[in-house]
C-alpha cells in the first residue's frame, strides 16, 4: 500500500503537468481559433447611393470590399457588377473563396449589385430590351453608376460585367453598343429570342467594326429545360460572333450541357473568372515563342498585357525568372544576363537577386553571390523569404570561406 500510495504521490505533480499541459493546448487552440475565425468574418459591404437625371429617386447598390481593402491602402481593385440583386451572396461568397490564396485565380475585387426593385432602373433595363437603338441604361452606367463607384473606392479601372439569364442579354447588348464601359463581359444563359435588346440584330455590324482595348467576352448556356427555348438564338449568337468578331474581342463560347439550369450562373462566373485572368497567372514557358525571343519580347509582352488589356501592372518577373532558370545548367552566363534584365527592368524583385546568388555561387563569384543574395533579403520584408535568403546566405558564406 506504501508503494502504491507513493507511487501515486510522484504521479500528482507529472498528472497536474498534463492537466495544464491540455489546458494551455485548449487555450492555445481556442486562441487560434478566435484569431482564424476572426480572419474568415464577412468582409465589409456597403451600400453606395447613386443619383441620375435618368429617374428620380436614388438607387442605392450593394458593394462588399475585399478583405485587404482597409488593410492595404496603396492598393486599387478589380470591380465586378451584376444586375441581379440576389446574385450578391453568392458572388461575394465565391469571390472570397476563389481570391483569399493570393488572389489566384480571382484577382482581389470590389463586388457590386443593383437594387431589388427600383423603378427608374427597371424602367431603363425596359427600354434597352424592348426600343431599338435606346441607350439610356448603357448613359446611366457611364455617368453615374461607374463614376460613382470609382469616386468612392480604390478602383484600378478594369470592370467586369457579369450576368444571367435576361441581365445576361443585358451584358451582350453592353457589349455591342459600348464595349468601351467594360473590359470583360461574362453571359450565362441569355435571354435573346424575340429581338431581346435587338441583341442579334445589332451584333453582326457593330462586332465588325468594333474598337479601342480589347475586351474579353465569357458566354455559356447548356441543355436544360429552362434553356431549350433559347437554344436557336444562342446558335445565332455563337455563329454571329465567329463570323463578325474582329481582332478586339477575345471570347470563349461553352456549352455545360446536363447540368443544372440554376447552376449556370455560378460555372460561368468560375470559369469566366479564370479565363479572364489567366494571363495574370499563367508563366510563360522557356520554350514558348515569345520566351525564345528573349527578355525583351517578354517585357513587351507583358507591357502589352499591362497596357491594353487590363490596364493595371501585371508583372513579368515569374517569366522572367522561368527563362532564366532554364539557362543554368547549359548556358549559366546567358543566365545571369536574364536576371541582370528582370533587375534592371524591376529593380526589387527580390527571387531575381536570389537566382542571380545561386548562378554566382555555382560558377565561383563568392562575392558577387553574396552582394546578390543580401540585396534579395534586403528587398523583401516577408518573413518567409527573409528566413529562405538568410539560410542561402549562410551557404554561401560557408561555401566562400571553405574555398
Amino acid at each position: 500500500m506504501l508503494t502504491i500510495g507513493k507511487k501515486r504521490y510522484f504521479k500528482w505533480p507529472s498528472l497536474w503537468a498534463k492537466s495544464l499541459s491540455i489546458c494551455a493546448l485548449l487555450l492555445s487552440f481556442f486562441h487560434a481559433s478566435v484569431v482564424f475565425a476572426t480572419e474568415m468574418l464577412p468582409p465589409t459591404t456597403e451600400t453606395l447611393s447613386v443619383k441620375s437625371a435618368l429617374f428620380s429617386e436614388q438607387a442605392d447598390f450593394l458593394v462588399t470590399l475585399p478583405n485587404s481593402y482597409t488593410k492595404q491602402t496603396d492598393k486599387r481593385y478589380v470591380v465586378l457588377f451584376d444586375l441581379h440583386p440576389r446574385s450578391h451572396l453568392y458572388l461575394t461568397g465565391m469571390h472570397d473563396w476563389m481570391s483569399h490564396n493570393g488572389g489566384w485565380p480571382w484577382l482581389e475585387t470590389i463586388i457590386v449589385t443593383a437594387p431589388d426593385g427600383h423603378q427608374g432602373l427597371g424602367k431603363l433595363k425596359k427600354r434597352a430590351i424592348e426600343q431599338q437603338g435606346d441607350q439610356a441604361l448603357l448613359d446611366f452606367f457611364e455617368h453615374d453608376l461607374l463614376p460613382a463607384i470609382d469616386k468612392r473606392y480604390r478602383t484600378n479601372g478594369f470592370r467586369i460585367f457579369n450576368g444571367f439569364t435576361g441581365n445576361a442579354g443585358l451584358v451582350l447588348y453592353s457589349l455591342i453598343n459600348r464595349p468601351s464601359l467594360f473590359n470583360a463581359y461574362i453571359a450565362a444563359s441569355p435571354v435573346l429570342s424575340t429581338d431581346f435588346a435587338y441583341v442579334l440584330n445589332d451584333a453582326p455590324k457593330k462586332l465588325k467594326r468594333m474598337d479601342g482595348k480589347p475586351r474579353f467576352l465569357f458566354v455559356s448556356t447548356s441543355d436544360s429545360d429552362f434553356e431549350q427555348r433559347q437554344l436557336d438564338s444562342f446558335a445565332r449568337l455563337e455563329d454571329i460572333i465567329q463570323t463578325n468578331a474582329n481582332g478586339k474581342l477575345n471570347y470563349q463560347i461553352k456549352r455545360f450541357d446536363g447540368s443544372y439550369y440554376m447552376t449556370q450562373p455560378i460555372l460561368a462566373t468560375a470559369l469566366g473568372i479564370e479565363k479572364i485572368f489567366n494571363d495574370v497567372h499563367t508563366v510563360l514557358a522557356a520554350d514558348s515563342e515569345v520566351s525564345q525571343q528573349g527578355t525583351k519580347a517578354i517585357l513587351a509582352y507583358y507591357k502589352r498585357l499591362s497596357d491594353e488589356v487590363y490596364g493595371f501592372d501585371v508583372s513579368a518577373i515569374d517569366s522572367l525568372l522561368a527563362l532564366g532558370n532554364s539557362l543554368v545548367k547549359a548556358a549559366p552566363q546567358q543566365a545571369i544576363g536574364v536576371y541582370q534584365d528582370t533587375l534592371k527592368a524591376h529593380p526589387k524583385a527580390h527571387s531575381a537577386y536570389h537566382e542571380l546568388a545561386s548562378v554566382y555561387a555555382a560558377t565561383g563569384k563568392m562575392t558577387q553571390a553574396i552582394e546578390a543574395e543580401q540585396q534579395a533579403f534586403a528587398s523583401t520584408d516577408h518573413p518567409f523569404y527573409q528566413n529562405k535568403y538568410t539560410k542561402q546566405l549562410a551557404a554561401i558564406q560557408n561555401q566562400a570561406a571553405k574555398r
